[in-house]
């Protein structure tokens, strides 16, 4: 099933052992009986493999983010999971090469990505991710997709249009959503998207004033992505802004959780 030779993976638990590595993440799928021998948990990046091994542990990342933000998402796996902490490596194993990665102080902000929503945020990340290459009908998208804590995202927020979404039942884990969700993507404003996908509203003008929320973000962000970012601290949300450069962000608790931009290569 997978194109990773085996002389990587057996030199990656080689690395492993002679490291200390706490993890063996493996980059691709590969078949049951290819799960090397080593007594570390090893963690298999795919979509559809699914093992009853209790050392192999599968985790589902989005595909085109770059190998820093993958390695970055992966580190937050692992200290969600217990299987390493603040300070310990892994050994990750490609198609072509081996690595290892030390989890830096403050990356355990990201596992908030693994929360139960994670098959949603990794659903409008495909999304956003498709839009900043693509944009639509030829032309840039900038947007915001806001996950989770309705009801305080409501009330911290309003329509600047009629809500296109009222008396409709669409979910964006749905297949035929993806298209709809691209054209009002479109609209000024954000969607709000409860934990289990279905979309509320889409055309929402976020209500933020990031000097009294004390935002801690990095320089030269645009107001799409401070609004996205502090309505993470004044609610429970993730939001995910789309700018109209192509950037995508992650935020969580006021934190920026990833930056990626698809139009440019790493």
């Amino acid at each position: 099933m997978g194109s990773i030779p085996r002389i990587l993976i057996d030199s990656a638990v080689d690395i492993v052992k002679g490291v200390n590595a706490k993890a063996l993440v493996i980059m691709e799928e590969i078949d049951e009986e290819e799960i090397p021998a080593v007594d570390v948990t090893v963690v298999m990046v795919g979509s559809s493999f699914d093992v009853e091994d209790e050392r192999v542990k599968k985790v589902s990342i989005p595909q085109n983010l770059d190998l820093n933000n993958v390695l970055n998402l992966l580190s937050a796996f692992l200290i969600e999971h217990d299987i390493l902490h603040e300070g310990e490596s892994f050994v990750y194993v490609t198609e072509n090469s081996i690595g290892i990665k030390t989890v830096k102080r403050g990356i355990s902000a990201m596992k908030s990505f693994f929360a139960q929503n994670q098959n949603v945020l990794q659903r409008l990340l495909q999304i956003s991710i498709e839009l900043s290459v693509e944009g639509r009908e030829g032309n840039p998208v900038g947007t915001i997709f806001v996950v989770g804590d309705t009801r305080r995202v409501l009330r911290h927020s309003h329509q600047l249009i009629p809500n296109p979404f009222k008396g409709h039942r669409i979910n964006v884990l749905d297949k035929n959503s993806k298209e709809i969700i691209k054209e009002f993507a479109q609209l000024d404003g954000a969607f709000v998207i409860r934990e289990d996908g279905r979309i509320v509203s889409a055309g929402r003008y976020l209500e933020v004033e990031p000097k009294v929320i004390d935002l801690m973000l990095p320089p030269g962000l645009g107001s799409r992505h401070i609004a996205a970012a502090g309505i993470t601290k004044l609610t429970k949300a993730m939001a995910i802004s789309l700018s109209e450069s192509g950037t995508i962000r992650i935020f969580k608790n006021g934190l920026m959780l990833l930056e990626y931009n698809p139009r440019i290569k790493y």
